[in-house]
């Protein structure tokens, strides 16, 4: 990890100037997975970075995971510096439970490193692309050669020869704005949107990641304001229904995105994709980009009439209308399904699709959980997930 005195490039180009009061919740700490268990039986993997090239995340890698983006410069920059960290210490990385989780002496020397770097950045908006970039660096090394790059699930218990594809309707598209936390999550469902439609039209944008935020603002500003939405129950605002914004007297009264003047528009929905109280600091930092490219305090929000989903019963969620991500597209596609306009489209099949690789999931992460010995039903927290 770079020290203090050091120089870190941060990327904030012009078009993509966040406010500076945007901010973190809590400071950078050691990386918690909740199915690493000091019971789990797993022995600790050292990272393979026994070379220059291995130390390196390759392009080939990094898309692996399910991005689309060029390899984020600050979490090129951190992965270098952990190596060499390694040879100022003379102590390799090590990873424990489901990895990204460091261990050993090389966490407390880590630890002790990252903190001053952190504090040492002059703003906001530097340590969060910093939380950002460690975190990510840390679950890509310490997810190599355990995990499934695609269902983000241990090797032994890959679930993708399960999980059907199917593809959108093309004038839709799925933005998983994920926080670091989630990523190579084993239990995160948003991963489900990209593995049954694909990358480009389920398109991965992790929190803090400039590369891939700027990627995502760019759509924005090409599709125009009238053609985003976020599904999140916004409980400042006016709760606003698919059928308010897409029902037939809706379209009549406003040039709807898919009348005929902007039939050739895209509908770009963002699924914030983060325990709930992540969800907060992650609609905070929409909030405020879409005031500096649009104006005003507002950003559409829709909130789903959705139920629990199947992975309720390992991942139980404090009331109805906070559901995990893959239950959410499910919901929008159904609620979509049921008006006239789009009732031609298949988003019926399209959500059955989603449904059936949630209840997959499901059925790998409860089959694992037997065979290590733990338990499958989980109890209500406060603080539960809204992906």
């Amino acid at each position: 990890m770079a020290s203090p005195s050091r120089a870190i490039a941060f990327k904030c180009s012009p078009s993509l100037a966040f406010s500076s009061k945007t901010r973190m919740d809590s400071k950078p700490r050691t990386l918690q997975n909740p199915f690493s268990s000091s019971t789990s039986g797993a022995a600790p993997r050292e990272a393979r970075t026994g070379d220059t090239a291995e130390a390196s995340i390759t392009l080939q890698e990094w898309q692996g995971w399910g991005t689309t983006s060029p390899v984020p410069s600050l979490v090129t920059k951190i992965v270098q510096d952990l190596k060499v960290l390694e040879k100022d210490i003379d102590a390799q990385m090590s990873f424990g439970g489901s990895g990204g989780k460091l261990q050993g002496d090389f966490k407390v020397q880590e630890d002790r490193k990252h903190r001053k770097t952190y504090k040492a950045l002059g703003d906001s908006e530097q340590k969060i692309q910093f939380f950002s970039a460690r975190q990510i660096a840390c679950r890509l090394l310490g997810s190599r050669g355990y995990l499934c790059q695609k269902c983000w699930l241990p090797l032994e218990d890959c679930m993708c020869s399960r999980v059907v594809q199917c593809p959108l309707w093309p004038r839709m598209r799925f933005w998983l704005y994920m926080h670091p936390k989630d990523f190579l999550r084993q239990n995160n469902t948003g991963k489900l949107l990209w593995q049954v439609f694909g990358t480009e039209a389920a398109t991965l944008c992790l929190f803090g990641i400039a590369e891939q935020e700027e990627i995502m603002w760019d759509a924005f500003k090409l599709a125009g304001k009238s053609n985003v939405w976020c599904l999140y129950p916004n409980k400042n605002a006016v709760l606003t229904s698919v059928q308010d914004v897409f029902g037939q007297e809706s379209s009549a009264d406003l040039e709807g995105p898919y009348t005929q003047i902007n039939e050739d528009r895209t509908l770009n929905f963002i699924l914030i994709d983060g325990t709930w109280n992540n969800s907060v600091a992650i609609f905070r930092r929409l909030k405020d980009q879409a005031k500096l490219v649009w104006g005003g305090e507002d950003f559409p929000c829709i909130s789903l009439a959705t139920g629990a989903s199947a992975m309720h019963k390992l991942r139980p969620q404090p009331s109805l209308d906070r559901t995990c991500t893959a239950a959410a597209a499910v919901g929008l596609l159904s609620e979509l399904h049921v008006l006239p306009e789009f009732r031609s489209h298949g988003f019926d099949k399209q959500a059955e699709v989603v449904e059936d690789a949630l209840v997959v999931l499901l059925e790998a992460l409860t089959n694992r959980r037997l065979r290590m010995g733990r338990s499958i039903s989980r109890k209500v927290r406060h603080t539960s997930d809204f992906g």
